[in-house]
């Protein structure tokens, strides 16, 4: 019972689905606290808010505590987001991972100036790192992740495209330095003082402190002016294609599910279940049967022959779509308390003879029907009916 409600704690934590609404709600909240944690941190810097820093305050401790909460409960819970390590090292292994180093700094510079009073400028310095707790927000929204993973895609291009901007940054600083030092041997002291200066018209700054006075200097200065939009311009429009490619890629994706009508159903493994400790390779499921993906602990993982099905994975099933004839009809009834079936056998009803009861699902169980199969108001009934009979013989009497 115990490690069943641990589990259920992690669940919680971790990022929620629709049907769970504890989970949801959950997440709703820590946003919320992120955000107010945040917004207080920018109304503190205002003289006008002053009046107010008593509730502000207490409005604060109050996101730490939770965030500290959280922390301890994501510590406790390690073992079933890295379940294939002890719980030691799942722990140890959460602790030094990003998110857990952003959860530990979101709370602790905020405790610490009660163990070390000396330390309080710096460690008030240091709150400025619960900023990076919006990246956490960045796992529950879909837009956000598009970002994420434009950036990953497109990770050579743009570091090639910095390489040259830095090179160019390079030669600008150590030419201009050449054409203006024995002018303004004060402002052009060093390549680095033109290094300053080529970083401020490359990325078209523009401070004004430090610019070229010589006829060549100018006229260098207006090249490397030109040169800086479109060096600007390089990373800007990788990432724009990126964008582009990232939002087609998932439009064919959805219109290829479209076409293909193909549809996904969810199984919880739960304890018990014949599947775990099994491979993927070594399920036998039925032809035009396969398995999607795995969601394990709040991941994704891509199923594998070698993919081991462990408790608490959810396997996400895809099959194709059934394409109705045009004899065939499939419906769905819900039974509710009035209707004349609830409350009845199926065997009692009066049910036309080109019309069969092939499921009923109740209360979150499907239910194979047999004659003997009592009827409850809530039940859905899944209905298959002969619509045309043109084609149909006569079956003779045996």
């Amino acid at each position: 019972m115990w490690a069943k409600r641990k589990k259920r704690i992690f669940d919680i934590i971790q990022i929620g689905y629709d049907e769970d609404w504890q989970s949801r709600l959950f997440d709703i909240m820590l946003i919320v606290m992120i955000l107010a944690n945040l917004l207080i941190t920018i109304l503190s810097t205002f003289e006008d808010a002053a009046p107010y820093m008593g509730i502000l305050e207490v409005i604060e401790w109050i996101t730490v505590a939770g965030f500290a909460a959280e922390y301890g409960l994501r510590i406790w819970t390690a073992d079933y987001l890295y379940p294939g390590l002890p719980k030691g090292r799942a722990r140890l292994k959460y602790i030094l991972s990003f998110n857990g180093i952003i959860d530990m700094l979101s709370f602790l510079p905020h405790l610490l100036p009660f163990f070390f009073p000396t330390g309080v400028v710096a460690f008030r310095m240091f709150r400025v790192v619960r900023i990076f707790r919006l990246f956490r927000i960045n796992a529950y929204y879909d837009g956000l992740n598009v970002i994420g993973e434009v950036i990953r895609s497109k990770k050579d291009q743009i570091l090639s495209s910095v390489f040259i901007i830095l090179v160019l940054m390079m030669a600008s600083s150590l030419c201009m330095y050449g054409l203006e030092h024995e002018a303004q041997p004060q402002v052009f002291r060093n390549a680095f003082s033109g290094f300053w200066w080529a970083v401020s018209t490359l990325l078209t700054v523009g401070y004004g402190d430090i610019y070229p006075i010589t006829a060549l200097g100018r006229l260098f200065g207006i090249a490397i002016t030109f040169l800086g939009v479109g060096m600007v311009a390089i990373p800007t429009g990788i990432l724009s294609a990126g964008f582009v490619e990232q939002y087609s890629r998932l439009k064919s994706l959805k219109d290829y599910s479209a076409e293909t009508d193909i549809r996904f159903v969810r199984l919880e493994i739960q304890k018990g279940h014949p599947w775990i400790g099994r491979r993927v390779s070594g399920l036998s499921l039925p032809p035009g049967l396969l398995i999607a993906l795995i969601q394990r602990s709040g991941q994704v993982v891509v199923p594998r022959g070698s993919s081991m099905v462990c408790e608490g994975d959810y396997i996400v099933l895809g099959a194709e779509g059934y394409k109705e004839d045009s004899d065939i009809s499939l419906k769905e009834l819900i039974l509710k308390e009035d209707h004349p079936w609830a409350n009845r056998e199926i065997r009692e009803l009066n049910i036309s003879r080109h019309t069969l009861i092939v499921m009923v699902r109740r209360g979150g169980k499907l239910l194979i029907p047999d004659g003997s199969l009592l009827l409850l108001p809530g039940d859905m009934l899944v209905m298959h009916t002969k619509r045309t009979y043109r084609d149909m013989q006569a079956i003779p009497p045996i």
